[in-house]
């Protein structure tokens, strides 16, 4: 396994709700971006703050299908724009004595916890092609293909990013028994996706023992890619808001670091936040880095 150690940021969406910002389904995060985008920029500043190294724009609910539905198809492209704009901002604010790099999230069409809502391939290579130019336009420096429930949307999003020439890594959804949402192995979602020789392979939105479980094997079948993973912090998923900060449910941040240390020793390379993470989880992890030696860099795209 090669390439640099990556410290990504934490979670944008969660993180934007836990401010104070409206996150109504079905635009959930894309909300901030019309009514709070102050607190997008603040966001991403912190997250920098906190060490990491790659920032993902929020992006992840910025495509024509879910913004059609608040009748705001016609602004993707300007509201993917203004998102990848306001990550590059707060990374300015930041003043990191790092390199920071602007990933652009591309996300499931539907429901990210409902694999049996995934469009047809026809659907899936148009929208996604449309949301791999989106972020080309927006000057992203790579894609994040994340939340992957089903094999089938993650090739055709990291076809999508091939064809538009926008490096990409990818992320999969995963239940216990190291499989996607779907009930497809994650060594089948690995073997489809290593064709397209991502930047790294992960997984992410799950509990931390899931996602440990999942670095396992990943390690195993990923060949020479990097692979890591970004767990879920406190909370749970809610059906009108998103997300719902619950206590006594999620892993809070002595939990969360003790499985990122156990990722680490299984040969993680990438490492961050995702639902219910804050910028609090990100200065954890680098402190973790930091107290093994590990020194942490950019991807290489």
């Amino acid at each position: 396994m090669s390439g640099p150690y990556v410290l990504l940021s934490g979670a944008c969406g969660t993180e934007l709700e836990r401010r104070g910002a409206r996150t109504p389904i079905p635009l959930w995060s894309a909300q901030a971006l019309l009514d709070a985008p102050e607190l997008v920029r603040e966001v991403h500043r912190d997250h920098v703050r906190a060490g990491a190294a790659v920032v993902t724009a929020n992006t992840f609910r910025t495509d024509r299908r879910t913004l059609a539905k608040a009748g705001l198809a016609m602004r993707a492209r300007d509201l993917v724009r203004s998102a990848v704009a306001l990550a590059r901002e707060g990374v300015a604010l930041a003043a990191p004595s790092h390199e920071v790099v602007v990933a652009g999230s591309i996300a499931p069409l539907e429901d990210c916890f409902r694999p049996d809502l995934v469009p047809t391939d026809a659907e899936l290579r148009v929208e996604h092609g449309m949301r791999a130019g989106d972020l080309v336009a927006a000057r992203a420096d790579l894609a994040l293909v994340e939340t992957m429930n089903t094999i089938r949307e993650a090739v055709a999003a990291l076809g999508a990013c091939r064809a538009a020439c926008l490096p990409a890594a990818v992320s999969f959804t995963c239940q216990p028994g190291a499989k996607l949402l779907s009930g497809e192995s994650l060594e089948n979602a690995v073997a489809a996706v290593r064709a397209f020789q991502p930047l790294a392979i992960l997984v992410n939105c799950c509990a931390t023992a899931t996602a440990t479980e999942a670095v396992e094997h990943l390690v195993r079948l990923a060949g020479s890619i990097p692979v890591g993973a970004y767990a879920n912090g406190m909370g749970v998923p809610d059906d009108e808001r998103g997300w719902r900060f619950e206590a006594g449910h999620g892993a809070d941040r002595e939990t969360y670091l003790a499985a990122a240390s156990r990722w680490l020793d299984l040969g993680a390379r990438w490492v961050g936040g995702c639902c219910g993470t804050t910028p609090a989880y990100v200065d954890d992890l680098r402190r973790l880095l930091d107290r093994r030696g590990i020194g942490t860099g950019r991807p290489g795209v």
